[in-house]
């Protein structure tokens, strides 16, 4: 049973169907201030205010089922939505890094760690941050990975950052792009 959320006029969530499972949208003063798998670690208190039904989303939920969409069949790399991130100084700048990785392509959390500047033993507080990412897909999380290539943290789960990146074409199957159904079977 899904938790029991809360959400005010002010900050209005949307459910969204992905092949992965449904995704909360929270829109805040015309930005995407959260992009979540419903029941992923971390996931924030917030009710839905609205199903996918285009004649109760806002203008820019819209735009965010659009693009996601887009991105599950393939027909999408980059996105063009206006986002918000709220976090510590420090995450907004390791999320800020998580989005200059391009469509496909893989790198480690040390790889993270050097370009925000820090040392390597800040490596596990960069790994944090990657893990309270709000915007999940949009703000590429699943594009970062263990110093050896392995699968590691995503609040989403294991499987689901797998087929994100199997859709890519990254990771295990490198350059080779596969449907969502292909990639994650439930």
């Amino acid at each position: 049973m899904a938790p029991a959320w809360r959400c005010s006029v002010k900050t209005p969530a949307y459910l969204i169907p992905s092949p992965l499972g449904d995704i909360a949208v929270r829109i805040e003063d015309d930005a995407l201030t959260g992009l979540f798998f419903v029941g992923q670690k971390y996931f924030p208190s917030l009710a839905i205010a609205h199903e996918a039904d285009p004649r109760v989303m806002s203008p820019l939920a819209r735009k965010v089922a659009e693009e996601i969409a887009e991105y599950f069949t393939g027909a999408r790399e980059t996105f063009s939505v206006p986002i918000h991130l709220r976090g510590t100084a420090f995450q907004r700048r390791v999320w800020k890094e998580l989005l200059a990785i391009p469509f496909g392509e893989l790198v480690s959390y040390g790889d993270i760690t050097e370009r925000v500047g820090l040392p390597m033993s800040a490596a596990r507080a960069v790994g944090g941050a990657v893990g309270r990412n709000p915007v999940s897909i949009m703000v590429p999380c699943h594009r970062v990975v263990g110093a050896s290539g392995s699968l590691t943290g995503y609040a989403g789960g294991i499987d689901r950052k797998r087929a994100l990146l199997s859709l890519e074409g990254a990771g295990f199957e490198r350059g080779a792009h596969h449907s969502v159904q292909q990639a994650f079977a439930f």
